[in-house]
């Protein structure tokens, strides 16, 4: 961008600043601090220039939106065209409650769906379970059967609505019942949009919930990305998911970086399955935290679609456009959420919310400020869409692609970014003898991940401890009195008995033979090495409910327990 006449102008010109202008200054006044660091501790600097990225090739690093590397954004209009899909996650107590919620939020203008799950669901497990006492509908709303589905979808039209789903080990049984819901709706399964989280390879890494072991839960991944490309292509089957490497403690290149592996691991079990890369990569998507640096997360971003799109292409050998487009979701970050004088989180969600949007998200949701203390209650769900569209319609960032394109400081901090998330890619890879797939396995059964989330988790703690690293109201400016607003009450022991009677009439009503024949089929192709999702969407459209299903699984896999340590 700068020829070297030019680079040596600015050095001397900086240099001249700063005896004439900084030294003065900071022998009257100093600085706040002795050091500056994002979150994530990465230094920064005073003052970028020119020379900061004086090695920057326009065309091969940033390009155009809606080309390659897609540094700038994955389409030639961005939020110019449309805005990113509003979409806030909700699910409470029974599938009425939280239908209830989500007519409510596209009455407020939500344009998308995304469903909270119970506990006993995120694990496989019945709501009769005697595991799932005092959990039913406490964190998300239960699911069981088939029939919750319908509830829970009462009224809305799923050829219409992108609906995501935020559910692991038991993934492959909430998509069957959403494609038997398809089905009973008359709903053609091309026409079937929305998303399924359905990261393993993260539950094993940071998040914790699974129910067999590592090897085997890749297989029904990949079973799922197999039946979409076939059954469901407008359906994402995946979203890999740094978010939750993130809330474990793990720093912003870790996030990034941890995040692209697993991704790469899924394209690698696709290949080895026999899948062309360009016919199940435009369906992969992501999902991503966003925290309080906003220059940091926007350089976040930014390196994650170009490095993205160089892998795709130099690793993969993928050729379509939209092979190589990292597309993703963002949610604000839930573990900067504070009990302490809770309205604040309203402040912080709009930073991370901007944040997102200026780093090119595809879809947002914004937290609830109340979420710290309870689920979010009405008041609290409608500021947090609010402050979406705010953004959207009276920011004016939504009107400019990449608005901070260019800028010296997030062009360095997006330089920096890519450089220390490839170190780790390479790390990883290494780790698997040149397969990212086994690199990431391997990476699991030894605690590798687990020991640096570990690592960035405990010197964050430590710099808040120390007061190092504000976090307002509550190691500065502290109040005393209790600053706790109303929150939403569940009635969990009616939610439990209206659950319970559900199920019992279900059974009753069923053909249990039925039930019987599908289970056994699906039994049949987990031993013969054959994809599940056909068999699991008979099973569930005959009501057998999400605790037999996974019980064969697990029948058939075991039960993972962890073993990796985590000292070095």
């Amino acid at each position: 961008m700068y020829d070297e006449e030019e680079l040596s102008a600015i050095r001397e010109g900086k240099r001249r600043w700063e005896e004439r202008s900084l030294d003065p200054a900071l022998e009257r006044h100093g600085e706040r601090a002795e050091r500056f660091a994002t979150v994530s501790n990465l230094d920064v600097d005073r003052l970028y220039t020119p020379d900061d990225v004086a090695d920057l090739d326009y065309e091969a690093d940033l390009g155009f939106p809606g080309e390659e590397p897609y540094t700038r954004g994955v389409y030639p209009t961005m939020y110019r065209g449309r805005t990113w899909t509003m979409r806030q996650f909700a699910g409470f107590g029974t599938a009425e409650e939280t239908n209830e919620r989500f007519h409510y939020l596209t009455d407020e203008g939500q344009t998308g769906l995304s469903v909270a799950f119970d506990m006993p669901s995120l694990m496989g497990k019945d709501s009769d379970n005697p595991l799932s006492e005092g959990e039913v509908g406490k964190e998300g709303v239960a699911v069981d059967t088939l029939r919750d589905m319908e509830v829970l979808f009462d009224g809305i039209d799923i050829g219409e609505v992108s609906t995501s789903f935020t559910i692991n080990p038991s993934a492959a049984v909430i998509y069957a019942m959403y494609v038997a819901l398809a089905d009973r709706q008359g709903v053609p399964r091309e026409d079937v949009r929305g998303t399924l989280q359905n990261d393993m390879l993260k539950e094993f890494i940071a998040q914790k919930e699974w129910v067999v072991p590592p090897e085997p839960s890749l297989r029904v991944v990949t079973d799922t990305i197999e039946f979409a490309v076939e059954e469901t292509p407008r359906f994402k089957p995946v979203s890999i998911s740094g978010y939750h490497i993130r809330e474990a403690g793990s720093t912003a290149v870790q996030e990034l970086a941890f995040t692209l592996a697993d991704g790469f691991a899924y394209v690698e079990d696709c290949l080895e399955r026999g899948l062309e890369i360009d016919a199940f990569a435009p369906q992969l998507s992501f999902f991503f935290n966003s925290h309080n640096s906003i220059l940091e997360e926007v350089a976040k971003f930014r390196a994650g679609r170009r490095i993205y799109s160089r892998i795709m292409d130099e690793w993969y050998g993928a050729e379509a456009p939209e092979s190589k487009r990292m597309k993703f979701h963002t949610q604000t970050a839930g573990q900067s959420l504070t009990a302490q004088q809770p309205l604040n989180n309203v402040v912080r969600v709009t930073i991370q919310a901007l944040a997102g949007v200026l780093g090119g998200t595809q879809s947002l949701h914004t937290n609830s400020f109340d979420e710290a203390l309870a689920l979010p209650s009405e008041e609290a769900v409608r500021v947090a869409l609010r402050t979406q569209q705010i953004i959207a319609e009276e920011s004016g960032v939504a009107d400019v692609v990449d608005p901070l394109g260019g800028s010296f400081a997030v062009e360095a901090l997006t330089d920096e970014t890519e450089e220390r998330t490839m170190e780790y890619l390479e790390e990883i890879r290494g780790m698997g003898e040149g397969s990212m797939r086994d690199g990431v396995l391997r990476g699991i059964a030894e605690g590798y991940f687990h020991r640096e989330i570990q690592d960035a988790a405990y010197e964050y703690q430590e710099r808040v401890e120390e007061g190092e690293e504000v976090v307002v109201g509550v190691n500065s400016y502290v109040l005393e009195e209790d600053t706790s607003p109303d929150v939403l009450h569940v009635d969990e022991q009616a939610a439990y008995d209206h659950q319970i009677e559900r199920l019992r009439e279900v059974k009753a009503e069923r053909d249990d033979d039925a039930v019987g024949r599908h289970l056994d089929a699906l039994r049949a192709a987990i031993r013969e090495g054959e994809n599940v999702m056909p068999h699991i969407v008979d099973a569930v459209k005959a009501y057998a409910t999400m605790g037999e299903v996974m019980d064969v699984f697990e029948a058939e896999h075991g039960t993972y327990r962890e073993t990796a340590g985590l000292a070095r």
